[in-house]
């Protein structure tokens, strides 16, 4: 989800390994953390060994999560300089926004958010016990991250069979089919579900670097057993990967070309400056930027400040 936590630390991009150029299995750790009083997500991007993998700089995994008792409730709160990626397995999220957007998204949807040079946000839980999906932000180049910010929602996205694998592509290309979700480097999202038990080559690109996810179940990649607490990093100069699956494992595959510009992250925000994000914390506090969201009902969040 949108970044919660309460310890907010800054994070820069240049600030952990370059970019594998070679096949590695990278093992990075998840961290497990609180929004709200006891939602506890997984988070796997930024980490301290590997802050993007592409231009894929943040990645949470929620859920399952229980909602009998509290629900989800994410008051309004700013992005800049990213785009955030949206995908649900089950339950349902309310999406409103300083555009006006008030879009629900279901499983097999995409909500795909572009700040642009500045958006605000809220989200929130339908009636529904469980919620489990990925939220992940897609770093703007240089040449984007001041555009104007607009949310699109696709109610559909291609997916392919193969061996026994139901795939969907959520972004870039695969297998000849192609995600219709707008984003501003080269990119690839994948969520994969095993229908039987299974093995299967998955044709990469050797440009790309790669990192998988499971999401329910364990999987085996190239011989090595990937647990849900794990982000296995595989670095670039793959054109295949040997995986396998048990019947209703699911996993998430991110891959991309190594970003090569320097990017900051700091609370909801995306700069390359500190300049840029005490200015962005002061706006959004003083409420001279980002706009409001109507319909949400309590007040908006305040940005941690930042010091230098």
């Amino acid at each position: 989800m949108s970044d919660l936590i309460k310890k907010t630390e800054l994070s820069d991009s240049k600030d952990c390994p370059c970019a594998s150029a070679q096949p590695i299995l990278k093992r990075l750790i998840t961290r497990e953390a609180k929004i709200g009083e006891d939602l506890t997500i997984r988070r796997a991007l930024p980490h301290q060994e590997r802050r993007m993998i592409g231009a894929w700089c943040f990645f949470d995994h929620f859920g399952p999560l229980n909602l009998k008792a509290s629900g989800l409730n994410i008051a309004p709160h700013p992005h800049m300089g990213l785009q955030t990626f949206t995908w649900t397995l089950h339950g349902e999220i309310l999406h409103r926004d300083s555009l006006g957007s008030e879009q629900v998204i279901k499983p097999g949807q995409v909500n795909l958010m572009n700040s642009g040079a500045g958006i605000s946000h809220s989200e929130e839980s339908l009636p529904d016990s469980i919620l489990h999906g990925v939220q992940l932000w897609i770093a703007l180049p240089d040449s984007k991250r001041f555009m104007d910010p607009d949310f699109n929602h696709y109610a559909t996205v291609p997916y392919v069979l193969h061996d026994h694998l139901f795939i969907h592509i959520l972004a870039g290309e695969f297998l000849g089919q192609q995600s219709p979700a707008k984003i501003y480097s080269p990119l690839m999202g994948l969520e994969i579900y095993a229908q039987e038990d299974t093995e299967s080559v998955l044709p990469l690109n050797p440009k790309f670097e790669y990192g998988i996810l499971p999401l329910v179940g364990e999987i085996e990649v190239e011989g090595e057993l990937i647990d849900l607490t794990t982000l296995l990093y595989l670095g670039c100069g793959r054109k295949e990967l040997n995986i396998k699956l048990k019947k209703g494992a699911r996993i998430l595959v991110i891959g991309g070309e190594p970003f090569q510009e320097e990017i900051l992250i700091w609370w909801n925000f995306v700069a390359r400056s500190e300049d840029e994000l005490i200015k962005a914390v002061d706006d959004w506090n003083n409420h001279t930027r980002f706009g409001e969201v109507h319909g949400y009902q309590g007040e908006p969040l305040t940005a941690p400040q930042m010091k230098r």
